[in-house]
């Protein structure tokens, strides 16, 4: 393969769990600064893949690549030094109910830096500035509605300045204009070209606007992976599903 190495290769990546085949010989690449949105129905494997991808899980043969480090080869150690430039923005945003919004965003900052704290809050306030909630810094997660938990959530994820960004099913629960929202954050990070983006979602508006590389699973398997535009030629039954869809989920 010619020209310059993917900041993400996920490589003949096969997982199963006991007699299920949860994804078999699954590859694809995504550049530096690119969107890959991972759809597929409920049960084709794209948690795992997004598991695997973090480290949370090992494939049981393949190989995954990211900013040229092998996750699937690094002991403990190595892994949370990996993941410090790794940002994940979770499905219900997970934040610590007991903490305020802008000790939530603190938290990456206070556990792996050595940063003061002066440096520490003007980069809270900057991060809660990006997503529009530069006004909640002592809000609580439960004070929140579900868009701003998510947004509270980016936030937390981008403390570090991560140059992966890891997003699962950033639309669950939220309503268009509010998805809209979320969208159009991720899509300010896209045109920065410094974040490479993999996103897991079942809502293919979403995928149609952000998504630069679309991957489609089905059974463990890519079916079809490729621009919005190729996907929206291909003659497969899933993918015309999907690509016809206004929400997949």
């Amino acid at each position: 393969m010619t020209g310059p190495m993917p900041t993400i290769r996920f490589d003949g990546v096969s997982k199963c769990f006991g007699e299920k085949q949860v994804l078999d010989n699954v590859s694809f690449d995504v550049p530096q600064g690119g969107v890959c949105c991972i759809l597929g129905r409920s049960g084709t494997g794209k948690s795992v893949t997004l598991k695997l991808l973090m480290g949370l899980l090992k494939p049981d043969s393949g190989n995954i690549l990211m900013n040229d480090l092998q996750i699937e080869a690094l002991d403990s150690a190595h892994l949370v030094k990996a993941r410090k430039n790794m940002g994940f923005l979770f499905q219900y945003s997970a934040l610590f109910d007991s903490m305020t919004v802008a000790e939530n965003v603190a938290f990456p900052l206070r556990r792996h830096t050595s940063m003061s704290e002066k440096d520490i809050q003007g980069t809270v306030r900057e991060r809660l500035k990006a997503v529009g909630l530069e006004n909640d810094l002592d809000q609580m997660p439960l004070e929140l509605s579900g868009g701003m938990r998510k947004r509270a959530g980016l936030a937390r994820a981008l403390a570090l300045d991560p140059s992966i960004l890891l997003v699962d099913e950033p639309s669950s629960g939220l309503d268009p204009i509010t998805t809209m929202e979320i969208d159009t954050l991720l899509l300010g990070l896209k045109s920065a070209g410094k974040t490479t983006i993999v996103v897991v979602t079942h809502n293919m508006t979403s995928a149609r606007r952000i998504g630069d590389l679309l991957v489609v699973l089905s059974e463990g398997h890519i079916v079809a992976q490729g621009t919005v535009g190729e996907m929206d030629q291909s003659n497969i039954a899933v993918v015309r599903d999907f690509m016809s869809a206004t929400r997949g989920d």
